[in-house]
């Protein structure tokens, strides 16, 4: 079959499939076999305007809608996310190329914030003063945006777009999606079964993409507010171009997350921490430790111990029981492993190289396997620059103290963890370290849906983190009333038990 030949991914506007008209396609690749399954349409201006348009003349009557109703269909949608998401996990891995019980993973953390969102009516209560003056109250309401723009990553192609769509949609809004045009799929899946759930027509749309997408999310006048996720040279331009045109923004970047190992460890606790975190999903993780930071004596012994785990890994096709899959693209593979040889360049010692391994897969897949560097230089681009690949690097200090102040020194502050029994150094870390996400004996610190996610530095741009609390704020504005009443009315007799409708 020619690439002319394959089915091409809509886009979804008004509660159905709608194909796009532009003429423009972009390939979406089975990263596992390394030829392309399908593509996607991508919208021109005209299919923009139409997206938001349709997204425009939903909003006010969804806005209307009653909580009580609301409440309804985000219970329905948990209950159907649920009981499919096995086939969800099959599309993501289908186009992502991680492995399934990994994009299971993904929606099963997804769905901690749609039942977040089946509570939204408590998140979105004003505040009442009686008597602020004599016969005077005042109270406050939050009421929703209107039109939202989401612009969601390729590498959770179902675990962000659920971070903002609950919460956004619970909250009164609707909403436009523009998912990354390497995996598309699953936003579609995500809108349909939101219609079935009872979501009117237009309430969330998804509109395929590239960059005339997103910009035409940027600048049209109706869009409200935009949330980002990816990489932080694109969230620096979301959030100025937003801001520019008068929108709120979230926008969360890149990072560089380490993890800091004390003498005190349990190395063998560390070791498994280390391949899980830094390998899982072929490292394309934005908390990804990506650095391990070594307090010596103990950098020998654990790289040891992470070799002996490597090398019992399956890498492979994510559908046939591996333990890592491939990366997303072969342009992305090429760049992750150029970095190897930048590495070598710059003296560091690479122990696990990940070119060229045997893999449970097609040849032409785009494989790179777990690989493990030591004595990395700070200076070094592998050590400053975001990889977003199965990459790990060992950077080797004498203190406590010199590790904290390497973490702080970083331009990043998204996710960091360490390692020790020591309460005390754990609690001063806490304090001490400059990162928005931290974990102690925890690798991947992704807080629960009832708390936010968010960094610091160029890890979050915009004053919103993710889903929790931030959340229904940064997808609510509030009104502040004041009110007197000099003659009380009264309502008719009813006996019957009142009725939430």
């Amino acid at each position: 079959m020619s690439d002319t030949d394959l089915p091409v991914i809509p886009h979804y506007i008004g509660g159905r499939r709608t194909p796009s008209t532009s003429g423009r396609l972009a390939p979406v690749y089975d990263p596992a076999i390394g030829t392309a399954s399908a593509n996607v349409g991508l919208a021109d201006e005209a299919e923009v305007a139409a997206a938001i348009d349709s997204a425009a003349a939903a909003f006010p009557a969804w806005r209307d809608t009653s909580i009580a109703k609301r409440q309804q269909v985000m219970f329905a949608f948990r209950e159907l996310l649920n009981a499919r998401k096995g086939d969800l996990a099959e599309i993501v891995t289908s186009e992502h190329g991680k492995v399934v019980s990994d994009a299971l993973g993904e929606i099963t953390r997804g769905l901690e914030v749609v039942e977040l969102a089946t509570g939204f009516p408590h998140l979105i209560k004003g505040e009442h003063s009686e008597n602020v003056s004599t016969g005077v109250d005042v109270y406050s309401l939050k009421q929703p945006l209107g039109v939202v723009g989401i612009v969601s990553p390729f590498n959770f192609p179902a675990m962000v777009p659920l971070w903002f769509l609950p919460v956004a949609i619970a909250a009164g809004n609707a909403v436009v999606l523009k998912p990354s045009e390497k995996d598309p799929s699953a936003a579609v899946w995500l809108a349909e079964l939101f219609t079935e759930a009872g979501l009117p027509d237009g309430v969330f749309t998804v509109l395929q993409g590239d960059k005339v997408a997103v910009d035409g999310l940027l600048e049209h006048p109706e869009v409200q507010a935009i949330s980002f996720v990816g990489s932080t040279p694109i969230a620096r331009y979301i959030y100025e171009t937003a801001a520019k045109n008068g929108k709120r923004v979230q926008a969360l970047g890149g990072a560089k997350n380490h993890m800091l190992v004390l003498p005190d460890a349990d190395l063998d606790l560390v070791a498994d921490a280390a391949v899980n975190a830094g390998f899982g999903s072929a490292g394309e993780r934005c908390m990804a430790i990506s650095v391990i930071v070594a307090v010596e004596p103990v950098a020998d012994e654990l790289i040891a111990k992470v070799t002996e785990r490597v090398a019992g890994l399956r890498i492979g096709d994510g559908r046939r029981n591996c333990d890592m899959g491939p990366l997303i693209t072969r342009e992305h593979r090429d760049k992750v492993a150029s970095y190897i040889d930048v590495a070598i360049a710059d003296g560091a010692d690479v122990v696990i190289d990940g070119r060229g391994i045997e893999v449970d897969g097609a040849a032409d897949g785009f494989w790179l396997g777990p690989t493990l560097i030591d004595r990395v230089s700070t200076s070094s681009r592998v050590y400053t620059e975001e990889i977003f690949g199965p990459v790990l690097s060992v950077v080797r200090v004498a203190t406590y103290e010199e590790g904290v102040e390497l973490i702080n020194s970083g331009a990043f502050g998204n996710g960091t963890a360490i390692f020790t029994n020591d309460g005390g150094a754990a609690r001063r870390f806490q304090n001490e370290v400059q990162v928005g996400m931290i974990g102690i004996n925890v690798p991947i610190p992704v807080p629960v849906a009832y708390y936010s996610f968010g960094g610091w530095k160029q890890s979050l741009f915009g004053d919103a983190k993710a889903y929790g609390v931030h959340g229904f704020e940064f997808f609510t504005r509030e009104k502040a009333v004041t009110s007197r009443w000099l003659d009380p009315s009264h309502g008719g007799i009813n006996l019957g038990f009142p009725q939430t409708k």
